[in-house]
């Protein structure tokens, strides 16, 4: 089934209705979806039996409908183009948070998951929208949140407002008022049965009394520790993505040349990656790199060629084949990790030197985190060759290997760059195994362009190799190609 406006319309309203939530499961009647979406009761039945055709949600006549797991999926993306569209247009574009609602309706039916993906990049991967709202990731998954209502939270006891469980615009202009928006802190000093009341204490001590049905909306935190993201306190002033205080997000982020980046790519996004290395000597290396998202930005899996031209021996080598998990996005409070796995498949000629003719295999931990102008990367990792044959017979080796890489941005999209890398290669001399330590420090520039949904980004390095008493410089230039491959 194509996921039209009305179908995600439906997988939205259900998913809001309680039936995505975690077990035990719940049916949310059919009277009350086809109240949420303003059509007749025969209406929604029709449409819900077309659905649960398609997969996307179990039906019990006279009991109600629950998302399948492809359901909830797809109503999860809905809701996490129109809640990362709602904060773009409070951060960004200057709207009220009382008015981006039903912008959102629209523009979460248009909106490509690209486009999706660069606003969440570019505000820094929010957890939560202007209202609290949480922000599902790329793959659908929402992260738990630990808060009371206003009628069950304790009294006489400071907690933070996260979330208002309502987007009526009356309500929303009452809260801010008020001063009770995400973020405020905010004290219950009494609950009366009586009258159906709540009276909050909140800034500058002023007092107010709601009524239950409007404290039941209000969703708080009682830890201290809980602060919500920039965008929550600054939904008011609807400051931008600028603002002092909150460091602008890097135009070129994964396009280092020795030192890992912690970023898989973006769901529909390949990026093609060709670098070429010259020494002294005039022998050079050609490695060609192509990367591409699997089933979403969480996993990545990718490819490397490679050429070689050392002395009399020209062709390729060794394959390499790699797999890249996300274990987490860079946020405002701690950095992206990224931890890979590599095959290296003995493809190569190893009796022209092309090669190592065995397989063996590598980890690597890249970990990234931006400091206002500044990007560092750091890598740990080591190769493991089993079965490496030497001197005639199987040795077991182990290569180990650390990095770090220092990006300045001069101008939004050129930056200058230091990479430097330890390396520790465990090497067969005369039947036994000896360590031959090496470092590696490149100073570099980098370039690039934004050609529609593309972006191309040229490179240039001087890496020096120190190691056994001598020294060696080389040139490194390096091209990446970066688009989508789907609309």
């Amino acid at each position: 089934m194509i996921a039209s406006p009305t179908v995600e319309n439906y997988l939205k309203a259900i998913y809001l209705g309680g039936a995505g939530a975690a077990p035990p499961r719940r049916l949310m009647p059919m009277g009350q979806l086809a109240s949420a979406l303003g059509v007749a009761p025969g209406t929604a039945t029709t449409m819900v039996k077309t659905l649960a055709e398609s997969g996307l949600v179990e039906y019990e006549p006279y009991a109600g409908v629950t998302l399948t797991k492809a359901g909830k999926r797809l109503a999860a993306l809905v809701l996490r183009r129109h809640r990362l569209v709602e904060l773009f247009l409070v951060r960004v574009m200057g709207y009220s948070w009382d008015e981006v609602h039903e912008e959102a309706e629209h523009l979460e039916h248009v909106v490509s998951d690209r486009l999706i993906d660069r606003i969440d990049e570019m505000l820094g991967r929010p957890e939560a929208d202007p209202h609290g709202d949480p922000i599902p990731n790329s793959d659908g998954l929402v992260k738990a949140q630990d808060a009371q209502t206003l009628l069950s939270c304790p009294l006489h006891t400071p907690v933070t407002v996260t979330r208002v469980i309502d987007q009526d615009k009356s309500f929303l202009r009452f809260i801010e008022g008020h001063h009770l928006k995400p973020g405020e802190s905010i004290e219950v000093e009494h609950r009366d049965p009586a009258s159906d009341s709540v009276r909050v204490r909140g800034k500058n001590d002023e007092r107010i009394t709601i009524g239950t049905r409007a404290a039941s909306k209000l969703l708080v935190q009682v830890a201290r520790v809980v602060v919500l993201l920039a965008a929550l306190a600054g939904a008011a002033s609807a400051q931008d993505a600028t603002a002092p205080g909150t460091p602008a997000p890097f135009a070129i982020t994964d396009n280092s040349m020795l030192v890992e980046e912690a970023f898989n790519q973006d769901r529909g996004v390949v990026q093609n990656i060709f670098q070429v290395g010259v020494s002294e000597q005039h022998e050079w290396v050609t490695a060609f790199t192509q990367e591409w998202p699997l089933f979403g930005h969480r996993n990545q899996i990718s490819y490397t060629l490679t050429y070689e031209s050392l002395g009399d021996a020209s062709g390729f080598t060794d394959t390499q084949l790699h797999y890249r998990f996300q274990i987490r996005d860079e946020s405002a409070h701690g950095p992206a990790i990224a931890p890979r796995v590599s095959v290296f498949l003995p493809t190569g000629d190893s009796a022209r030197a092309l090669g190592e003719g065995h397989p063996s295999w590598q980890m690597n931990l890249p970990i990234s985190k931006q400091f206002g102008d500044f990007y560092v990367h750091w890598n740990a990792g080591f190769t493991h060759s089993p079965a490496a044959e030497v001197e005639g017979r199987e040795w077991n080796l182990l290569a180990i290997s650390g990095g770090t890489s220092v990006i300045w941005r001069m101008r939004p999209m050129l930056h200058l760059m230091f990479e430097s890398v330890a390396l520790s290669d465990e090497e067969v001399d005369n039947g036994s195994t000896v360590r031959t330590p090496s470092v590696v420090m490149s100073p570099a520039v980098r370039g690039g362009w934004n050609i529609g949904d593309a972006q191309l980004v040229l490179g240039l390095g001087v890496p020096i190799t120190r190691g056994g008493g001598e020294s060696s410089a080389a040139l490194i230039t390096y091209f990446s190609y970066e688009l989508p491959f789907k609309k």
